[in-house]
């Protein structure tokens, strides 16, 4: 690595003053880091596939004339390595390693959002 490059490894160590008696201390550097924001929510359409799910991603996009949001639906294969979803559980999908041709996410279950239950009198 050339000593003027601006760019971090994730895996190199650099040494940062500690708390205790102003001595170096190696932590790794995160702070190179930069983490995928393509976070996605959708819901389950197909599970036929072993280990797969299709999931069906809703978003509201501006129509190029007419300038009225309109949505827009995309498919998506996820990883499910237990098979854990049936048709219609909302999921998140987070980007991963490319698994095979078609799925690049994984399939990560989100948890029900209901209205919050009532406070019980005692």
């Amino acid at each position: 690595m050339l000593l003027g490059s601006s760019f971090m490894s994730p895996l190199q160590l650099h040494l940062t003053p500690s708390n205790a008696g102003g001595a170096m201390a190696a932590r790794p550097a995160l702070l190179g880091r930069i983490s995928a924001a393509k976070q996605l929510t959708g819901r389950v359409v197909t599970t036929k596939a072993d280990k797969t799910v299709g999931v069906e991603v809703v978003r509201l996009a501006p129509h190029p004339k007419y300038h009225r949001r309109e949505r827009i639906k995309k498919k998506y294969q996820a990883h499910d390595p237990d098979n854990q979803f049936k048709v219609g559980d909302v999921v998140e999908l987070l980007r991963s390693r490319p698994i095979s041709k078609t799925k690049h996410f994984l399939a990560v279950p989100v948890p029900p959002q209901g209205p919050a239950p009532a406070p019980t009198r005692v």
